[in-house]
């Protein structure tokens, strides 16, 4: 955005656990930075947040904390998650103080009602007189363009960085969901996981990430032969046995092994989520097929292996990453059916 801020009120937020993005009405995303701060120990003082906070994960001198506010998508530290919303918020609005705006906010289906109020209570600091409180999966279905309100049922599935919410949606309400704590933060540990017991290398979060959206796969690609496309990059960490810096190949066919373990129990959530559906419902997600969203649908392959474990049409959101950030924000621009939609919760 530059220097250019925002003078509007109404926003979205998806406060997600490994990234936050922002939604103001009529501007689109204006915001989409990692769930991080970094502050000085001794006093307390915000040095940074967000990518310039993410940058100093595993580097930072031992005054400086460096913390992911957000876990398996709640709130596990209360001030830090206040303090870096400010600051994101005083990146994108105008610093002049806007009173009475709206809010909504999107949150993983499984949160309960206390992790609702502080997510809620966090936000009504910032001088919000509405706040909504969405679940993920439906603000992921109205961002990707889904018909929510209809009859005939959709179904969705939000990989994000602490969980995977799942749900099947129909007349403006979830039908059935699961909400699993098991995602794309899952997914780096996974890798981090078999790079030491397969390769004997200490890796950090930051290069298991990484790792991950290069060659991360479900399963591998193959080419019009039907032969296995096997691509390969390089990975720095610490050797375990010489304790030295080391660099090796990594190939997709390593993230595929990496990752098994997560992509089934992704398959099993959406098994689960379609037999809690009633039957009618079950119908329609045979007809309609499921769409993935969250960085975590963007993993090579997984659309595939969910098709082949459900026998479902798969398809992923062209905006996948933003789907939760872009519905939150497009349920502003009708007021009457957010209130459906989601838990409003006004100032008193």
């Amino acid at each position: 955005m530059g220097m250019f801020k925002i003078m509007t009120k109404d926003m979205g937020i998806d406060l997600g656990t490994a990234n936050t993005l922002i939604y103001i009405k009529d501007s689109g995303i204006v915001l989409n930075e990692p769930s991080v701060i970094a502050f000085d120990k001794r006093s307390g003082k915000v040095l940074a947040v967000g990518l310039e906070a993410k940058n100093m994960i595993g580097k930072a001198p031992t005054n400086i904390e460096v913390v992911r506010p957000l876990r398996d998508g709640v709130i596990s530290d209360f001030d830090r998650t206040a303090d870096m919303l400010t600051k994101f918020i005083e990146k994108v609005v105008s610093s002049n103080k806007v009173k009475n705006f709206r809010v909504v906010v999107g949150v993983p289906s499984g949160v309960t009602d206390v992790e609702k109020r502080a997510v809620n209570e966090v936000v009504r600091q910032l001088g919000a007189s509405e706040v909504y409180i969405l679940e993920e999966p439906m603000a992921a279905a109205i961002g990707a363009g889904l018909d929510v309100d209809s009859s005939n049922a959709c179904m969705i599935a939000d990989i994000g960085g602490g969980t995977s919410d799942i749900a099947i949606i129909a007349l403006g309400g979830i039908v059935a969901s699961s909400s699993i704590r098991y995602a794309g933060d899952k997914f780096n540990e996974a890798i981090i996981n078999y790079m030491r017991k397969r390769h004997a290398l200490a890796i950090g979060e930051r290069t298991a990430e990484q790792l991950k959206m290069k060659i991360g796969c479900a399963e591998l690609p193959v080419d019009e032969d039907g032969n296995e496309i096997i691509e390969t990059t390089k990975a720095s960490g610490r050797d375990l046995i010489s304790g030295l810096p080391k660099t090796i190949e990594v190939s997709n066919k390593d993230m595929m092994l990496a990752l098994q373990e997560s992509v089934e129990v992704i398959v099993d959530g959406v098994k689960t989520t379609i037999e809690k559906a009633p039957p009618e419902v079950a119908a329609d997600i045979a007809n309609n097929g499921m769409m993935l969203s969250g960085g975590g649908g963007l993993v090579r392959g997984l659309d595939h292996v969910i098709s082949k474990a459900t026998g479902l049409k798969v398809t992923t959101a062209e905006n996948a990453f933003e789907a939760v950030a872009a519905g939150t924000g497009m349920s502003l621009n009708d007021i009457e059916k957010l209130k459906i939609y989601a838990t409003s919760v006004r100032r008193g």
